[in-house]
């Protein structure tokens, strides 16, 4: 290799390296930054909480909580926590839903039902509010979820991304993200999946501050949530 090629080779290593030491700043800005805001909401939503446990508690049976099931970083199997928006056999409900052929096939396209007959009456106003995702500030305090990220998947979900299943994999799933501040359920899944896959190609703060921004925009509106 002549002197030009090993100049070259040298500037892509330092280039590379750059890289790296860039990306392990922006995590360690974006842990610190999903811890601050965590703790902070916790505290100033323990009001919220008990006030909504009790509706809960008022509207229907059950537990005031609901921890689903959902595929984390690398795989892991993470408990996402809720405000319990269902009745507390939606389960077996959706069992019994499911032996209709096009209730199934609705299902298995996007994984979730419009006009979900297991949802509660105080339920449906936690979903248009996205107030029963508040309980996964927990999640994030544990280290299982980040604020800003690609929504974590029901197993089987991820393999309707195909080769992209690794990429998808590869970073902590989030409470709010590209595809939640950009029509949510009004999205196709194949847009859901388009969307998901440009925020991890794009990670960078400036991203970040610009999904909080619309998010907060988005949740005013109730725009997208089912």
């Amino acid at each position: 290799m002549d002197s030009e090629g090993i100049l070259v080779s040298n500037q892509e290593l330092v280039e590379e390296k750059d890289i790296k030491i860039s990306k392990k700043l922006f995590f360690c800005f974006k842990r610190l930054f999903d811890l601050l805001v965590s703790l902070t909401l916790l505290i100033i939503c323990i009001p919220i909480f008990l006030i909504i446990s009790l509706i809960i508690k008022i509207d229907s049976k059950g537990p005031i909580f609901y921890k689903h099931k959902r595929i984390g970083k690398k795989g892991k199997v993470i408990y996402l926590y809720k405000f319990r928006s269902m009745y507390k056999d939606a389960d077996e409900k959706l069992k019994e839903l499911l032996k209709d052929p096009k209730i199934k096939k609705e299902w298995e396209d996007n994984y979730k039902l419009n006009d979900d007959p297991r949802i509660t009456r105080v339920g449906k106003i936690l979903r248009i509010t996205s107030i029963d995702e508040l309980p996964q500030i927990l999640n994030i305090i544990k280290g299982d979820m980040t604020l800003i990220g690609p929504r974590p998947l029901v197993e089987g979900e991820i393999e309707k991304y195909g080769r992209n299943k690794a990429k998808f994999l590869s970073v902590t799933p989030g409470i709010t993200g590209w595809w939640a501040c950009n029509g949510r359920s009004c999205r196709t899944y194949e847009e859901r999946m388009k969307l998901e896959l440009y925020y991890i190609d794009h990670m960078s703060l400036w991203l970040d501050i610009k999904i909080i921004f619309k998010t907060v925009i988005v949740v005013l509106k109730g725009h997208g949530a089912k």
